[in-house]
This record gives C-alpha cells, sequence and structure tokens, in this order.
C-alpha cells in the first residue's frame, strides 16, 4: 500500500515539475543551445562533453525558471483560461510559494552551471530571465509589443550556445540570434492567432493589429521573408566562423519557402486550422534549419 502511494506520489510530483517548467518547451530550447554550441566548436573531436551536459542542465534550469516564475504570477489569469487552468499553480495543486521556491532554485543552479563555462553565458542566461519574467510578462496583458519583448529572451539560447562553445558574443552569435529572433514572430503570432478566444478570456495582447485580420497576416509573412533572409545569411561569408555553402543555402531556401507558403496560406484563409499547421511548421522548421546548418558544418570538415 505504502509503495503504490509513493509511486502515485512520485508520479504526480514529476508530472507537476514538468508542467511548471514546461518540460516540452524547456527541451526544445535546450536543443537550440546544444546546436548553438556544435556550431561553435571547432570540430567534433574538440566538443567538451561536460560543458555541453552543463549547457543542458543549467539551460533546462533557467528556461524551467522563466515558466515557473510566469506561472507564479499570471497564476490567476492562467485559471481563466481552458489551456492553463489545470497547470499546478493555478489548479491548487501547488502553492505559489513552492512554485517560487523551486523556480529560485533552478534559476541558482542555473546560473552557477552556466557560469563555470564561462561568464558570459551566465549574463546572457540571467539577461533571458529577467527579460522573460520581469517585462515580457507583464506586458502581455498591457500591449501587442509584449511578443517584440519576448522575441528577445527567446532568441538568446540559439545565440547562447555558440557564446558557451567560444566565450565570445561577435557576428556569429548575432547572426544566430537574428534567425531565432525574426522566427519568434511567426511562431508565436500563428498560436496568438489559433488561441486568440482563450488569450482574450485573460486579456492577452499577442496579435500586432490586435484581431484575427489580414494585417496581422500580412505582417506574419513579412517576418517570415525577413527570417528567410536571416536564415541565408551565413552563404554570404560575411558572418565569421558561421558559414553554409551553397549547397546547405538552397536546402535552407526550400524550408524558407514551406514556411512562406502556409504563411501566406493563412493570409488567404485566416482560419484557426491555417494558423495551428503554420505553428507546427514553425517548429519543425528551425529545428530542421539547425541540422541542416550543423551538417553542413561538419561535411565540410
Amino acid at each position: 500500500m505504502n509503495v503504490t502511494t509513493n509511486t502515485i506520489s512520485f508520479k504526480s510530483i514529476y508530472a507537476d515539475f514538468k508542467a511548471i517548467t514546461k518540460a516540452g518547451l524547456a527541451i526544445s530550447v535546450v536543443f537550440s543551445s546544444l546546436a548553438g554550441f556544435v556550431l561553435g566548436v571547432d570540430g567534433f573531436q574538440s566538443i567538451d562533453w561536460l560543458v555541453l551536459l552543463k549547457l543542458a542542465i543549467g539551460g533546462y534550469c533557467m528556461v524551467g525558471a522563466s515558466n515557473a516564475y510566469n506561472q507564479v504570477i499570471e497564476k490567476d489569469l492562467d485559471a481563466l483560461m481552458d489551456r492553463t487552468k489545470n497547470r499546478p499553480v493555478p489548479s491548487g495543486r501547488m502553492a505559489p510559494n513552492t512554485a517560487l521556491v523551486i523556480a529560485s532554485l533552478l534559476t541558482v543552479l542555473g546560473l552557477v552551471l552556466l557560469y563555470t563555462i564561462n561568464p558570459k553565458t551566465a549574463m546572457f542566461g540571467a539577461i533571458s530571465i529577467f527579460l522573460y519574467t520581469s517585462i515580457y510578462t507583464p506586458l502581455k496583458t498591457m500591449t501587442p509589443l509584449s511578443v517584440f519583448v519576448g522575441a528577445f529572451p527567446g532568441a538568446i539560447p540559439f545565440m547562447l550556445g555558440w557564446v558557451a562553445a567560444t566565450g565570445n558574443f561577435g557576428i556569429e552569435a548575432g547572426t544566430l540570434f537574428l534567425i531565432q529572433f525574426f522566427w519568434q514572430f511567426p511562431h508565436f503570432w500563428a498560436i496568438g492567432w489559433f488561441l486568440y478566444e482563450d488569450y482574450e478570456k485573460a486579456g492577452f495582447f499577442m496579435l500586432p493589429s490586435g484581431k484575427k485580420d489580414k494585417s496581422t497576416a500580412l505582417q506574419i509573412i513579412l517576418y517570415t521573408v525577413w527570417l528567410i533572409i536571416a536564415s541565408l545569411l551565413p552563404m554570404t561569408g560575411y558572418t565569421g566562423k558561421l558559414y553554409i555553402t551553397p549547397i546547405a543555402g538552397i536546402v535552407v531556401f526550400l524550408l524558407g519557402l514551406w514556411m512562406l507558403f502556409y504563411a501566406v496560406r493563412l493570409f488567404q484563409l485566416r482560419t484557426s486550422k491555417a494558423a495551428r499547421t503554420l505553428m507546427l511548421v514553425s517548429v519543425s522548421y528551425i529545428t530542421l534549419l539547425q541540422i541542416v546548418y550543423i551538417l553542413d558544418k561538419f561535411l565540410r570538415l
């Protein structure tokens, strides 16, 4: 009986920890950091696996902390939305103070781990948490510009990996930042579109025009075009050690056209289904782009 109870208790704690840190999102963010790290090293043989492990755990801690702080701050608003009302804090399964302690411990652990890699990595991790919790989160109920502010911490992970590998923030890390920065807009506006009614219950302003209209859809197309351009910059030879071959550039361009197709489709249809499809395509796009960059780098070595 005790074993069963303990098992159930452990499962519920594990499930709540995954929910409070948004494990799925955190893992995808960590993947971006690891991709940036691999792009920053000189070759496969020069990968420091201990540093890679510290980046993965430290990165998860930082993202998890941001999400936990966010859920404490927005607990009352989360309770109003269908997609968030069953989270640990708004549902009452976890006390806000408990979530705050978890967030604080994750922050300290994450910063310490990232600092042992190099101080710049820890600095950018700290900036990410600060922007996400102290500026982006409060702005969500005030202005659609919250997405612009949120794009900054959201764009840090890809370039964080490069900084962790090299200890430098230069044109290479800046380019990786730019790519993920522009990617944020079509991705989150697509989410804001198909969850518009749910966000409206909590008073969140996520779409640039405030409505599911042609203006928002057009801006999604424009930012997708900027994303494609940014993604092709490493092919020009002007981005330092970050370089992709013309063949990889063609693949990246085709991936961009694939995403642009669904952005245009959203403009044409303006339906929640089209927005959800674009969101899923955008997730695939950024992951595939990172894989193409990595494969191109190591096939040239």
